[in-house]
């Protein structure tokens, strides 16, 4: 059989596979309108996030309850945040200013004032978009992208999941599976949290898809498992207090919505 021919059927192919993948339900939508880059919740409140701007929301009623806004030329473009100890711990980066540098920053909650920060400069391997506190470790994705948006010496399939100690020390690295690679397209992770049995669940920028994936015991490349598809598109998640691993936080960056779902 030609290519010409065979490429049409692999397509076909994909497509089924994709309609085959467990799927999300979707439970209730809450108006957010910082809801641009991602979400994240506690027990009570919820979290919108846009590149300089946080709002506070009350999960029961959807009420606007606080925000932050910060200067734009200073916190250009907060990618995704966790609550973490009463502090929103928030992944930053100058995207799309180039060379590429990345920051951790902290606010309070209860406040919503901004407390510290870490900053990685310009030496990091790309554009922070999340970073996670899991096992006694952090864990940070640097984005990289197909140009023009990214770094001209790298693309996508540079993307890293790096581990560092508690004061940021690097310990070891890991790039994403190569399928996964190609869903991000010319984007990359935008979301990632760690979930049961200590797998790690990824979104890329635009598919409303959740890749499920696993540290790996040998080699460089984290572990594909599978494919589970989301009533949103893309950008940054987070699991519901109390529900880890069952009940997730989406956006909806057209409508500037939060959207809770239930995983299969």
């Amino acid at each position: 059989m030609s290519l010409r021919r065979l490429t049409p059927l692999l397509l076909l192919l994909a497509s089924l596979l994709h309609a085959q993948n467990p799927a999300a339900t979707e439970l209730r939508r809450m108006p957010a309108a910082e809801a641009q880059q991602g979400v994240t919740a506690d027990a009570r409140y919820l979290y919108a996030i846009d590149d300089s701007e946080i709002g506070k929301y009350d999960k029961a009623t959807g009420r606007h309850i606080a925000g932050w806004k910060g200067d734009p030329s200073v916190f250009i473009h907060i990618n995704s945040c966790s609550v973490i100890n009463a502090e929103l711990v928030c992944a930053m980066s100058n995207f799309p200013h180039l060379p590429m540098a990345s920051s951790v920053e902290w606010f309070s909650t209860a406040t919503m004032k901004h407390l510290r920060s870490h900053s990685f400069g310009p030496l990091g391997p790309g554009s922070l978009t999340w970073i996670e506190w899991h096992n006694g470790s952090w864990y940070a994705c640097f984005a990289n992208y197909d140009a023009p948006r990214g770094d001209p010496t790298r693309d996508h399939n540079a993307t890293v999941l790096v581990r560092y100690t508690a004061d940021f020390a690097p310990k070891e690295s890991w790039l994403f599976p190569r399928n996964v690679l190609e869903r991000f397209g010319h984007m990359s992770a935008s979301g990632g949290r760690f979930g049961p049995g200590d797998l790690l669940y990824v979104t890329g920028h635009d598919l409303p898809e959740m890749y499920v994936l696993r540290l790996p015991n040998g080699g460089q490349r984290l572990e594909y498992l599978r494919t589970i598809t989301l009533p949103t598109n893309g950008q940054a998640f987070d699991w519901d207090y109390g529900h880890a691993g069952s009940v997730v936080w989406t956006i909806e960056r057209k409508k500037a919505e939060a959207v809770e779902s239930k995983l299969k």
